[in-house]
Protein backbone atom coordinates (compact mmCIF):
# COMPACT_ATOMS: atom_id res chain seq x y z
CA UNK A 1 0.00 0.00 0.00
CA UNK A 2 1.23 3.51 -0.81
CA UNK A 3 0.27 6.78 0.98
CA UNK A 4 1.01 10.19 -0.41
CA UNK A 5 1.44 13.15 1.57
CA UNK A 6 1.61 16.45 -0.02
CA UNK A 7 4.21 18.26 1.09
CA UNK A 8 3.78 21.96 -0.01
CA UNK A 9 7.24 23.36 -0.31
CA UNK A 10 6.07 27.06 -0.81
CA UNK A 11 4.47 30.02 -3.09
CA UNK A 12 5.62 32.27 -5.06
CA UNK A 13 3.94 34.95 -7.43
CA UNK A 14 4.16 35.67 -11.26
CA UNK A 15 3.78 39.22 -12.97
CA UNK A 16 3.86 39.42 -16.86
CA UNK A 17 3.07 41.94 -18.58
CA UNK A 18 2.59 41.74 -22.71
CA UNK A 19 3.28 43.62 -25.61
CA UNK A 20 0.63 41.65 -27.50
CA UNK A 21 0.70 42.82 -30.87
CA UNK A 22 4.80 43.02 -30.69
CA UNK A 23 5.14 39.86 -29.51
CA UNK A 24 7.12 40.65 -26.25
CA UNK A 25 6.42 40.06 -22.72
CA UNK A 26 8.04 40.68 -19.40
CA UNK A 27 7.80 37.81 -16.38
CA UNK A 28 8.79 38.27 -13.12
CA UNK A 29 8.65 36.20 -10.35
CA UNK A 30 8.63 37.74 -6.60
CA UNK A 31 7.71 35.55 -3.36
CA UNK A 32 4.69 37.60 -2.59
CA UNK A 33 2.44 40.12 -4.41
CA UNK A 34 2.68 43.22 -1.94
CA UNK A 35 2.27 46.12 -3.09
CA UNK A 36 5.53 47.00 -3.30
CA UNK A 37 6.25 43.76 -4.92
CA UNK A 38 3.62 45.61 -7.94
CA UNK A 39 5.36 49.01 -7.24
CA UNK A 40 8.61 47.60 -8.38
CA UNK A 41 7.39 45.55 -11.44
CA UNK A 42 5.58 48.96 -12.53
CA UNK A 43 9.38 50.62 -12.18
CA UNK A 44 10.85 47.75 -14.32
CA UNK A 45 7.96 47.94 -17.20
CA UNK A 46 8.59 52.28 -17.26
CA UNK A 47 12.10 51.78 -17.12
CA UNK A 48 12.05 49.37 -20.22
CA UNK A 49 9.63 51.56 -22.31
CA UNK A 50 11.65 54.90 -21.33
CA UNK A 51 10.85 56.38 -24.50
CA UNK A 52 7.22 55.99 -24.25
CA UNK A 53 4.53 59.08 -23.56
CA UNK A 54 2.04 56.68 -22.02
CA UNK A 55 2.22 53.21 -21.57
CA UNK A 56 -1.07 51.14 -21.07
CA UNK A 57 -2.14 48.23 -19.15
CA UNK A 58 -5.00 46.40 -18.78
CA UNK A 59 -4.84 44.33 -15.32
CA UNK A 60 -7.77 43.77 -13.00
CA UNK A 61 -9.15 45.62 -9.69
CA UNK A 62 -6.63 43.77 -7.41
CA UNK A 63 -5.81 45.76 -4.39
CA UNK A 64 -2.89 46.41 -4.84
CA UNK A 65 -2.95 47.96 -8.26
CA UNK A 66 -3.76 52.11 -6.61
CA UNK A 67 -1.69 54.82 -6.51
CA UNK A 68 -0.90 53.80 -2.89
CA UNK A 69 1.43 50.84 -3.57
CA UNK A 70 3.72 53.20 -5.49
CA UNK A 71 3.71 56.31 -2.56
CA UNK A 72 4.48 53.11 0.12
CA UNK A 73 7.22 51.85 -1.93
CA UNK A 74 9.06 55.35 -3.67
CA UNK A 75 9.52 58.91 -2.34
CA UNK A 76 6.73 60.88 -3.41
CA UNK A 77 7.82 62.49 -6.72
CA UNK A 78 9.38 59.41 -7.92
CA UNK A 79 5.80 57.57 -7.34
CA UNK A 80 4.24 60.39 -9.35
CA UNK A 81 6.40 59.99 -11.93
CA UNK A 82 6.04 56.37 -12.45
CA UNK A 83 2.19 56.96 -12.04
CA UNK A 84 2.21 59.26 -14.27
CA UNK A 85 4.10 57.17 -17.16
CA UNK A 86 1.07 54.84 -16.96
CA UNK A 87 -2.76 55.20 -18.15
CA UNK A 88 -4.67 51.95 -16.56
CA UNK A 89 -7.72 50.13 -17.84
CA UNK A 90 -8.64 48.30 -15.30
CA UNK A 91 -10.75 44.87 -16.52
CA UNK A 92 -14.68 44.78 -15.42
CA UNK A 93 -15.55 42.23 -12.53
CA UNK A 94 -15.72 38.75 -13.74
CA UNK A 95 -13.99 40.17 -16.96
CA UNK A 96 -9.75 38.77 -16.41
CA UNK A 97 -10.16 37.01 -20.08
CA UNK A 98 -10.61 40.60 -21.51
CA UNK A 99 -6.54 40.75 -19.84
CA UNK A 100 -4.20 39.47 -22.78
CA UNK A 101 -1.58 39.02 -20.09
CA UNK A 102 -4.28 36.38 -18.50
CA UNK A 103 -3.97 34.12 -22.59
CA UNK A 104 -0.07 34.68 -21.56
CA UNK A 105 -0.24 33.36 -18.04
CA UNK A 106 -2.04 30.37 -19.76
CA UNK A 107 0.55 29.71 -22.03
CA UNK A 108 3.26 30.13 -19.40
CA UNK A 109 1.61 27.74 -17.80
CA UNK A 110 1.26 25.26 -19.98
CA UNK A 111 4.52 25.17 -21.76
CA UNK A 112 6.98 25.63 -18.56
CA UNK A 113 5.34 25.40 -15.19
CA UNK A 114 3.34 22.32 -15.94
CA UNK A 115 5.12 20.56 -13.16
CA UNK A 116 5.52 20.84 -9.56
CA UNK A 117 8.69 22.73 -9.03
CA UNK A 118 9.61 23.40 -5.71
CA UNK A 119 12.47 25.81 -5.58
CA UNK A 120 11.84 29.76 -6.69
CA UNK A 121 14.94 29.98 -8.19
CA UNK A 122 14.01 27.22 -10.99
CA UNK A 123 10.97 28.75 -11.12
CA UNK A 124 12.75 32.51 -11.95
CA UNK A 125 14.96 30.34 -14.30
CA UNK A 126 12.61 28.56 -16.00
CA UNK A 127 10.00 31.19 -16.77
CA UNK A 128 13.17 33.50 -17.91
CA UNK A 129 14.19 31.07 -20.52
CA UNK A 130 10.57 30.36 -21.38
CA UNK A 131 10.50 34.83 -21.63
CA UNK A 132 13.05 34.64 -23.88
CA UNK A 133 12.10 32.11 -26.01
CA UNK A 134 8.48 33.59 -26.30
CA UNK A 135 10.46 37.31 -26.82
CA UNK A 136 12.68 35.84 -29.50
CA UNK A 137 9.82 33.95 -31.63
CA UNK A 138 7.93 37.18 -31.62
CA UNK A 139 4.96 35.25 -30.17
CA UNK A 140 1.92 37.13 -30.93
CA UNK A 141 -1.69 37.09 -29.04
CA UNK A 142 -4.14 36.07 -31.72
CA UNK A 143 -6.99 38.28 -30.12
CA UNK A 144 -9.98 37.84 -32.13
CA UNK A 145 -12.54 39.59 -29.49
CA UNK A 146 -13.72 43.18 -31.62
CA UNK A 147 -15.03 46.23 -30.63
CA UNK A 148 -18.50 44.81 -31.74
CA UNK A 149 -18.15 41.49 -29.90
CA UNK A 150 -17.62 43.87 -26.76
CA UNK A 151 -20.52 46.12 -27.40
CA UNK A 152 -22.50 42.78 -27.51
CA UNK A 153 -21.46 41.02 -24.46
CA UNK A 154 -20.54 43.71 -22.38
CA UNK A 155 -23.45 45.76 -23.25
CA UNK A 156 -23.84 46.81 -19.78
CA UNK A 157 -20.42 49.00 -19.95
CA UNK A 158 -22.04 50.71 -22.87
CA UNK A 159 -23.94 53.55 -22.77
CA UNK A 160 -27.04 53.61 -25.04
CA UNK A 161 -27.97 56.68 -27.21
CA UNK A 162 -31.20 56.92 -27.13
CA UNK A 163 -33.27 59.35 -29.77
Amino acid sequence: MYDYEYKRCGVCNIFIACEPLAGKRMVKVTERKTKQDWAHFLEEIADQYETAKKITLVMDNLNTHAPGSLYETFQPDKARAIWNRFEFVYTPKHGSWLNMAEIELNVLTSQCLNRRIDDITVVSKEVMAWQNFRNNKNAKVNWQFTTEDARIKLSRLYPTIES
